[in-house]
């Protein structure tokens, strides 16, 4: 049971390093170089312009961090060790991700990222310390997980795939509940022309097929029938709360259109039902919504109302994690495909 526990926390440490080394290297292209020293940022002065909010940025972006690579060394190699070595892990891993920067046009290496980074990977792992082994590795967290998601590696990843959604809800860019658009990736512009009435009829598509899936989807994961609800609301809470704090806050609900509203209301209906279908059809059935919510959200035409909320959010510290929120966005629709096809008797069962 410990290894298992032990298992989710290694999961989770790997996969937010991932998301840190594509977050700091975002968007990886224009590569170039200038010319100067690869370290000469170390010992830059104080940055002429800087605020208290890149500060805490900084800080809180490698906090998850410090907590989950704590998490998994803690036993192997003691409290004061572990923090020790996490927080030299994190100093490296931001002393690498600054230093690559320096061959991106749109990045700018800092030593006062660095600090804050160090910073927060220490915070994390003290907590780490004090707090992981209850809550990730034996504690009530893993207690709960144990409740309410299928065990083993199916399980861990699937918790990674609703805190792959989760984030994917922080976009102010996307439909409501909207994943797998691939157009920009792929170089395709939009082919119906953007009106207003035909719109809200494509929004109210899009969101209540896309809550038919993702509830679905929950639901072969384990969740009960209030949990499936309950974190379709969360995803709405989160998009409200990102559009108050990373666009303005007069646009906090600036997505709840009629037809969202109409649309998310038509979703929560159909998945009443569809949550008591026998575990097949209901896992083919999640699998056809994830098709047809992901053919129509790459038909959709571009709201231009949309496209000026994500200009606004996408400055400083926000076009790294703009650029993450995107990519999981683009990829989660397809990475929940994938994890359906797992079979129920796990055979990563660990």
């Amino acid at each position: 049971m410990a290894d298992r526990h032990n298992a989710l926390a290694r999961h989770l440490a790997v996969a937010f390093t991932l998301l840190v080394i594509y977050a700091s290297l975002h968007p990886f292209s224009g590569w170039r170089d200038l010319g100067a020293p690869a370290f000469a940022w170390l010992d830059a002065p104080w940055p002429r312009y800087w605020t208290w909010f890149d500060i805490g940025f900084n800080v809180f972006g490698y906090l998850p961090f410090g907590f989950l690579w704590a998490t998994v060394l803690r036993k192997r190699l003691g409290g004061p060790l572990a923090i020790t070595a996490v927080t030299l892990l994190g100093a490296l891993l931001s002393g690498t991700m600054e230093t690559t920067q320096n061959y991106l046009p749109t990045r700018v290496p800092s030593n006062l990222d660095l600090s804050g980074n160090t910073l927060g990977a220490m915070l994390g792992a003290v907590a780490g310390w004090r707090w992981g082994r209850t809550l990730l590795s034996g504690g009530r967290l893993a207690a709960l997980r144990d409740r309410v998601i299928r065990p083993g590696f199916t399980g861990d990843s699937g918790l990674l795939l609703i805190g792959f959604w989760l984030l994917t809800q922080v976009n102010p860019e996307s439909l409501l509940y909207g994943n797998g658009d691939l157009r920009r990736a792929l170089g395709i512009e939009p082919t119906l022309p953007f009106d207003v009435a035909g719109f809200a009829n494509i929004e109210a598509a899009v969101a209540a097929i896309n809550a038919l899936a993702v509830g679905l989807v929950l639901a072969t994961m384990g969740l009960k029938l209030r949990m499936l609800f309950g974190m379709l609301l969360l995803g709405m809470a989160i998009r409200t709360i990102s559009a108050a704090i990373l666009v303005e806050p007069v646009d906090a609900l600036h997505w709840l259109t009629a037809g969202n509203a109409r649309g998310a209301l038509i979703g929560f209906a159909a998945l009443l039902p569809a949550y008591y279908l026998i575990p097949t059809l209901r896992r083919a059935l999640a699998a056809m919504a994830l098709l047809l919510a992901t053919v129509l959200v790459n038909l959709a035409p571009q709201n231009p109302y949309l496209a000026e909320a994500a200009m606004v959010w996408q400055q400083g510290h926000f076009l790294n994690f703009n650029g993450l929120t995107r990519l999981l966005s683009m990829l989660w629709p397809f990475l929940a495909l994938a994890w359906l096809l797992v079979p129920e008797s796990d055979p990563w069962k660990e």
